[in-house]
């Protein structure tokens, strides 16, 4: 027989069409929530056969606030897209789903400047902290100086001894080239500033030794910056005196930048040029041609974060250092094998 599948919070609140934070502040009679829709809440998690999860246990002395903090650089944060945003969520989740609350608090870059550390920590709102996007050594060193319980989340440090989670960012770009490289492409640049974030770095050196292998130089004086080195977005400038037949973008929202941009001009994509992205996440509306791209899990990533922080904070054994989360390859409609240009 198959294995049943365990009811989550998820499972309840979608029957109700309510958040899933409700269905917990009502499971755990926690205030904000209506007599009548606790008394809902609670008649359909028992006909569900929802199985509560015990409180993990948290030896630390002093007050224990049942939050975890997640802090996001405000550059890495727009409004109108963020990736971040799309990954704080699932997070939020996971870690609500095994007792936890997120907060979240957006580092401005006068307060990273100034190695001032997050007001969540400083008020003692949290027991751990996930630091999502990138920072700098310095802040991180001044963060470690007086807090031990954090993480960081979709990049890494050399330079430091840090828990971190983060994508196996240069094996799937390195895939991804191949791919390109297979459909009889020669001349491919890469897209995105090598300087800015851990991850465009290793998704460059996946990108690079995929060319090498294939007999094809790629330097970096090569790479079409899309960014400043903080990782703030800059105008993308297209190299028209040596146009490639495809671009490797560092991101699926640069590349739906970047195929706007191409289209203007008056390329067709995928016949006059491919591109490709990374991540598969674009909000609906952004995308003009459907991206090739290398798809991880974001349920696969928020997983593995909320495992290694809620293990760190509890004093659970752990394996420290950097954890890679795997991806894979998903093919569209933006590659296709090159033609001879006129342009």
């Amino acid at each position: 027989m198959g294995q049943t599948k365990k009811v989550t919070l998820s499972d309840i609140a979608g029957h109700l069409g309510i958040s899933v934070v409700t269905v917990s502040k009502a499971l755990s009679d926690k205030e904000g929530v209506g007599d009548e829709l606790r008394r809902q809440i609670k008649s359909l998690a028992q006909e569900m056969g929802y199985t509560r999860k015990h409180q993990p246990h948290r030896p630390q002395a002093g007050k224990i606030t049942g939050n975890i903090g997640i802090l996001i650089p405000s550059r890495f944060f727009s409004q109108n897209y963020s990736f971040y945003w799309y990954l704080f969520n699932f997070v939020s989740t996971e870690l609500l789903n095994r007792g936890y609350y997120s907060i979240m608090e957006l580092l401005s870059d006068k307060d990273e400047d100034d190695c001032t550390a997050p007001r969540m920590i400083q008020d003692k709102k949290v027991d751990g902290l996930i630091i999502l996007g990138q920072t700098s050594d310095d802040y991180l060193r001044a963060v470690q100086s007086k807090y031990e319980n954090f993480i960081l989340l979709d990049f890494y440090t050399n330079k430091l001894q840090l828990d971190c989670v983060s994508n196996d960012d240069y094996y799937c770009s390195y895939m991804l080239t191949s791919y390109v490289i297979s459909r009889g492409h020669r001349k491919i640049r890469f897209v995105g500033n090598f300087d800015a974030t851990t991850s465009i770095r290793d998704r460059y050196m996946g990108f690079y030794k995929a060319m090498l292998e294939n007999g094809f130089d790629a330097p970096p004086s090569t790479i079409i910056n899309d960014r400043d080195e903080r990782g703030a977005k800059i105008e993308l400038s297209l190299p028209f005196d040596d146009m490639p037949t495809a671009f490797v973008c560092n991101c699926d929202e640069t590349a739906a930048i970047l195929c706007e941009k191409l289209i203007e001009h008056g390329y067709k994509i995928p016949d006059d040029i491919s591109v490709t992205g990374f991540d598969d996440y674009l909000p609906s509306g952004k995308e003009s041609v459907p991206l090739t791209t290398v798809h991880i899990r974001p349920e696969d990533t928020a997983r593995a974060a909320a495992d290694l922080i809620i293990s760190k904070i509890t004093r659970q054994p752990y394996m420290s250092g950097r954890h890679l989360v795997g991806g894979k390859i998903v093919l569209r409609q933006s590659v296709t094998s090159p033609r001879q240009q006129s342009r």
